[in-house]
């Protein structure tokens, strides 16, 4: 493997943005995603969010059936030109071992910040949706009100299937059987 510089990765003049050239950047600490040919760049995640991701991540594991893994910013390729990079996802066994994942993800999980609220809510979303990820949260970790939305594939389109806000309940079904809680993964969070 060689390495190189954003310059060099970067696509000729007038050429549309691609995976290709996407997984040639170097890891300069930023969060590189390409959605329909466009290069999405956002700020590595601060120690907030990590938190929270975390402890989304432990829940998931500990319940997680033997068949299925969950795991943290893994690569999803949905096209030539669609790789997202989400905060946490649930994936098969056999899935592990791949450089990225190819095929559709049961659970793809993102912890919106201020930077990334419409995007998650709707490129992202329809993103998904269009490959078959067939189970999408967003979790917003705001300290007052922290919610996690739901939204499950029914017929090929997303529908929202629970809103979850403070210390109310959200019990998944799917991909497997979870609580959660919003204010629990807010907990290790100290106020402003």
């Amino acid at each position: 493997m060689s390495v190189v510089s954003i310059a060099e990765a970067w696509p000729a003049t007038g050429r549309p943005f691609t995976v290709a050239e996407l997984d040639r950047i170097p890891d300069d600490g930023r969060r590189y995603e390409l959605l329909d040919e466009v290069l999405v760049v956002s700020p590595r995640p601060g120690n907030p969010h990590q938190e929270v991701a975390a402890e989304l991540l432990g829940l998931l594991r500990a319940r997680c059936p033997a068949g299925l893994r969950a795991l943290p910013e893994v690569a999803v390729q949905i096209s030539a030109d669609i790789e997202l990079d989400p905060d946490l996802v649930v994936i098969r066994r056999e899935q592990v071992n791949e450089a990225k994942c190819m095929q559709p993800p049961l659970l793809v999980v993102e912890i919106r910040s201020p930077s990334t609220a419409l995007i998650d809510l709707n490129r992202k979303k329809s993103a998904y949706e269009r490959f078959g990820v067939a189970s999408y949260w967003i979790f917003v970790p705001d300290l007052d009100k922290p919610e996690l939305v739901v939204f499950e594939l029914r017929n090929g389109r997303y529908q929202e299937a629970a809103h979850a806000r403070g210390r109310e309940r959200f019990t998944a079904s799917q991909p497997f059987g979870v609580e959660v809680i919003p204010a629990q993964l807010i907990a290790g969070l100290l106020p402003g």
